[in-house]
């Protein structure tokens, strides 16, 4: 099932609850090119192989081929998200809970930004969700156990193998380049970094942009009445509406994100930065082909420490690694609850 885009436009006149939920789902979209999307362009721009203008123009660009092929090729990620929660029942009660869900991850990303650490916007909105379904349902018979499970093998996946490809990649660069001089190898990785991070926004957008997509849908479908279609096709509007307003949010506020991650955890030069983001992208890639919903941050960045620990472990800066690692552990259980207390007060309200 789809929707075309004069269907949809003429809908967003008429149906005002579907209006409100498009502004809080492009809301949830904005604030990922924001939190999340800088990631993927913050070594290339850390290391001055790219500015940060050049670097944000290639990510919109890539982001939007990334959102196109692979949802083309294997839309799984988006059918996960879609459905790894039950909002069915009354469709106007589920697509209240959903606004709720749509509006606490907004309140938790934008907090995170503030302080600048990178927070895991696929995790605020997986918890977000899960949270606001199991006030909608009472109880945690709103949760798909079967699909939930795949967001735990994407954690395990995005930390361990995003840390060891970074440090194997960096490793193999060193040892394949031992005999020749730095600064004239430096021309060549810059070159390859910008390559390196085009990759990684590609993958991010295969990533995020089916996750957002997935909500998407849901949303319309729950707006026109429908709480129980199962399969849906995304239509190209939609993937070209959500990489525009992910590279809007990541020309507003991403420069913050690109100095914590590209920065502040580990000096690298382009050789390094490259190896970050060969790691990230093979591991972004590995997730989409299976399925599983990973968080681009979380890979980018343990890869970036996979990075500095071929070195040294000194290499890393481990007090901004924890705080990090404090906002990745707490948005669980905090953005589900604020989730879930938001659903459960506007369900009451409206």
């Amino acid at each position: 099932m789809t929707i075309s885009l004069s269907e949809f436009m003429h809908q967003l006149i008429s149906n005002p609850p579907l209006l409100i939920t498009v502004v809080l789902t492009l809301g949830v979209v904005l604030v990922n090119g924001w939190t999340d999307a800088p990631n993927a362009i913050a070594t290339c721009v850390s290391t001055r192989s790219l500015s940060p203008k050049k670097a944000i123009i290639m990510a919109a660009i890539f982001n939007f081929f990334g959102v196109l092929v692979m949802t083309m090729v294997n839309a799984t990620v988006a059918q996960t998200i879609y459905n790894m929660v039950d909002f069915g029942g009354d469709s106007k009660n589920s697509l209240i809970a959903l606004c709720a869900a749509l509006f606490a991850i907004v309140i938790w990303a934008t907090a995170a930004w503030a302080f600048g650490i990178p927070t895991s916007e696929s995790h605020a909105l997986i918890a977000g969700v899960s949270g606001a379904a199991i006030a909608l349902q009472g109880g945690f018979s709103g949760i798909n156990g079967g699909e939930w499970i795949k967001v735990i093998y994407g954690l395990v996946l995005s930390t361990g193998l995003g840390f060891g490809l970074g440090y194997v990649a960096v490793r193999m660069i060193g040892l394949l380049f031992k005999k020749v001089d730095k600064r004239k190898s430096r021309p060549f990785f810059q070159y390859a970094q910008i390559a390196g991070g085009a990759s990684m926004a590609f993958m991010h957008g295969a990533q995020d942009g089916q996750k957002f997509m997935g909500v998407f849908m849901l949303g319309i479908f729950l707006a026109e009445g429908k709480s129980d279609v199962t399969n849906f096709q995304i239509p190209i509007w939609l993937m070209i509406l959500c990489s525009l307003v992910m590279a809007l949010g990541t020309s507003i506020g991403g420069y913050r994100i690109i100095k914590t991650v590209g920065m502040g955890m580990v000096k690298m030069d382009p050789y390094q930065g490259f190896g970050a983001d060969l790691a990230g992208a093979i591991s972004l890639l590995m997730a989409s082909v299976f399925g599983l919903p990973v968080s681009t941050t979380h890979t980018k960045t343990t890869a970036i420490m996979g990075v500095g620990a071929s070195k040294r472990l000194s290499s890393v800066n481990w007090s901004v690694v924890k705080e990090m690692a404090a906002a990745w552990v707490l948005t669980f259980p905090g953005c589900g609850v604020v989730g879930f207390l938001m659903a459960y007060i506007f369900m009451r309200i409206f």
